[in-house]
């Protein structure tokens, strides 16, 4: 089953994959520390500075597009908004919107000092 995986460790994360889960998606929505990372190819940092989303096949995607691929297991109406995002012309704004939410992340709705800290560490 396909996983989108979510740092735990973070409340903004925490706070957005509970609503993830709301959204009655067929992809699971599990912490990062719950998985061996390493079997997907994927290293801590890489999983921390941007949402990893697997897929059946074993496939990884990060960030905006991981947030796409799992919407594309929910309904037809998550599915459209999920192939809308990585749309020509959508794709690049996706990508700045996501790069500054995870940036930004510590100052929204939910997140905290942790979440700063976090952030900091990974794009050392």
């Amino acid at each position: 089953m396909s996983q989108l995986l979510y740092d735990a460790d973070c409340a903004f994360c925490t706070r957005s994959a509970l609503l993830g889960r709301r959204l009655g998606l067929a992809a699971q929505i599990v912490p990062m520390q719950d998985v061996d990372l390493a079997r997907f190819d994927i290293t801590t940092a890489q999983a921390e500075q941007a949402l990893p989303f697997v897929a059946d096949d074993g496939s990884v995607t990060f960030g905006h597009r991981a947030i796409a691929a799992a919407l594309r297991t929910g309904t037809w109406g998550w599915r459209l908004l999920g192939r809308l995002l990585v749309a020509p012309g959508v794709d690049a704004v996706a990508a700045l919107v996501y790069r500054w939410v995870a940036a930004n992340r510590f100052r929204l709705p939910g997140g905290t000092a942790a979440c700063s800290i976090r952030d900091a560490r990974a794009s050392s």
